[in-house]
């Protein structure tokens, strides 16, 4: 088929009040999880027609971008983040014509499309991979892996002791044409996504290529997976003892965050560079500090990096001062923009990890009080977007959708679910298909059920329950951008005015805006900094001051 097929955005946000520099530099990215967006052709599992049949719903929505997950030619053994073939759609998921037409549409609804590149690793089905397996020990295809003889008298233990993100060890031994235990392959995840090699040419040669293939279709950016995990520590040294999932975004290792990527990342930059429309890409880095995430989005790398000490935050008023503060001071000197992302495909949704005590971590198995839960995440929403930056949504968020905690054990795909001492192994919970009908088949997801059961109630959740409602989560969140869209104070910047307030409560201005924030379980008096704006629950205004309920955010307009 041929190139160039759909034509990029090719206007900036320059112009627009509040903003500066690129689109990207303030723009709200929402993720599409394909397969659980919206299903097409009825087979029960999203697909790209289900999600171009929904764009306009993004569009008034009023974010400004789509990040899809991945939707490349895939055996599906970690959700299409094994990768076969980077230049083919999954049939699961359609063809190449069926990426066109979506990009395109895209594009004249003035949103624009980032895709995700999975450049750590791909799957085991790739010919590359398959070549080297089939050709055996000497095959130039082995050096674009990490094929390394074992450890023992006969080779028998892994070459050292590095532990997969999914558990167990991070090494496979392979069987020889000839039926005799051979080597052994690197695989930082799951035994059927094999890492690559990146100080071998070939491999930087082939993702240039992908890259503009991609770029050349219309994209406008790309999600880069495991952005931190390309280039390994020279000799691939052992780590020196177990339980290494335990240190991953704590300390330095020798997987991980190595500094290497970075000459990668400018290559890539300079590509992006030479496309028209401000084309982006996005690091999605784990580093054990913000200051080490800044490193990936200099001026001649990456345009943003995920912020995972965000998410990780509780829902307590000083810890999100902290972390806001350093996020802002970390990349004010590369002159990248922070974000911030609440919830996403690997973790439980914020609806009801806050419906828990603080402190529970990213990943969670209990329910916990959901309306606690949902009210907390509507204020936890609105400090988001207050922020200056991009925003990140995850989708079904805007709904005020909640984890699904009692997926049954027979019906969970996650590949950690069933590897010991891996992942939490859970984050089938955040991945159930999304309603968008009161009623009928999967909640309208699509005619032909859902590859994730869904709870029962799941309809009072959706959009068409929601739409029209002005209590509503989703009409919260359509407020929202659509002020943030219009307010002067609010989008691109890299600094908030902190304001007196009392503990618990966060109150920052920027220009002609307020935002104040408390995270206690008490209602607070507070001053009446202006006209009410948007408020994520009821507020009353009495004259100068004002009683903020608790886990309430209210925007004011000075």
């Amino acid at each position: 088929m041929t190139q160039h097929l759909a034509a990029p955005l090719t206007g900036t946000s320059d112009d627009a009040p509040g903003h500066r520099h690129g689109w990207w530099q303030d723009a709200v990215i929402y993720q599409v999880y394909p397969r659980s967006f919206a299903d097409g052709n009825g087979d029960g599992m999203g697909d790209l027609d289900g999600v171009r049949r929904r764009l306009p719903y993004l569009r008034d929505l009023g974010v400004d971008a789509v990040w899809l997950s991945p939707f490349y030619a895939s055996p599906q053994a970690d959700a299409g983040y094994d990768v076969a073939d980077y230049r083919a759609i999954d049939p699961m998921f359609g063809t190449l014509l069926d990426a066109d037409a979506l990009i395109r549409d895209a594009h004249e609804l003035n949103l624009r499309v980032i895709v995700d590149l999975v450049p750590n690793h791909s799957s085991d089905a790739h010919e590359w991979f398959k070549r080297a397996l089939r050709e055996g020990p000497g095959s130039a295809l082995r050096e674009r892996y990490h094929f390394r003889p074992g450890k023992g008298a006969d080779g028998e233990l892994p070459p050292n002791d590095w532990e997969s993100i999914f558990g167990g060890p991070a090494w496979t031994r392979t069987t020889d044409p000839d039926g005799t235990p051979g080597d052994w392959y690197l695989h930082l995840f799951a035994p059927e996504q094999p890492d690559f090699n990146w100080d071998h040419p070939a491999v930087a040669d082939e993702f240039r290529s992908i890259l503009r293939f991609w770029l050349d279709m219309g994209v406008d950016g790309f999600r880069v997976d495991v952005a931190h995990g390309l280039v390994k520590a020279p000799g691939l040294p052992d780590i020196g003892g177990a339980g290494q999932l335990r240190l991953l975004g704590n300390d330095a290792m020798p997987f991980f965050d190595q500094d290497g990527v970075h000459e990668i990342y400018r290559q890539w930059r300079r590509i992006l560079d030479e496309y028209p429309g401000d084309r982006i890409a996005v690091a999605e880095a784990w580093t054990p500090t913000v200051e080490r995430t800044a490193n990936y989005v200099r001026p001649d790398e990456l345009h943003q990096a995920f912020n995972f000490q965000y998410l990780g935050t509780s829902w307590v008023g000083s810890e999100l001062r902290e972390v806001i503060d350093v996020s802002l001071a970390a990349m004010r000197p590369v002159g990248a923009p922070a974000t911030w992302v609440l919830s996403n495909h690997d973790v439980t949704r914020h609806a009801t990890r806050f419906a828990s005590p603080p402190g529970g971590g990213t990943q969670t198995r209990e329910a916990g009080d959901r309306t606690l839960g949902l009210r907390r995440a509507r204020a936890a929403t609105l400090l988001m977007l207050a922020l200056p930056g991009s925003a990140y949504v995850y989708q079904g968020e805007e709904l005020g959708l909640p984890d699904v905690t009692d997926l049954p054990d027979e019906a969970r795909q996650d590949p950690s679910y069933f590897r010991a001492d891996g992942q939490d192994g859970f984050r089938d919970g955040c991945r159930v298909p999304i309603p968008w009908t009161r009623e009928g088949s999967s909640y309208g997801f699509g005619g032909g059920g859902s590859w994730l059961p869904q709870p029962e109630g799941w309809g009072a959740l959706s959009v068409e329950a929601q739409t029209g409602d002005p209590g509503s989560t989703l009409e919260l969140y359509r407020a929202a951008l659509a002020a943030r869209k219009e307010h002067p104070g609010l989008g691109a910047g890299d600094a908030v005015e902190w304001l007196d307030a009392p503990e618990g409560v966060l109150a920052f201005a920027r220009p002609g805006f307020v935002c104040t924030v408390n995270t206690t379980g008490t209602a607070v008096r507070i001053p009446a900094h202006g006209r009410v704006l948007v408020a994520s629950g009821p507020v009353a205004v009495d004259g100068a001051e004002a009683e903020l309920p608790a886990d309430t955010t209210v925007w004011w307009t000075v």
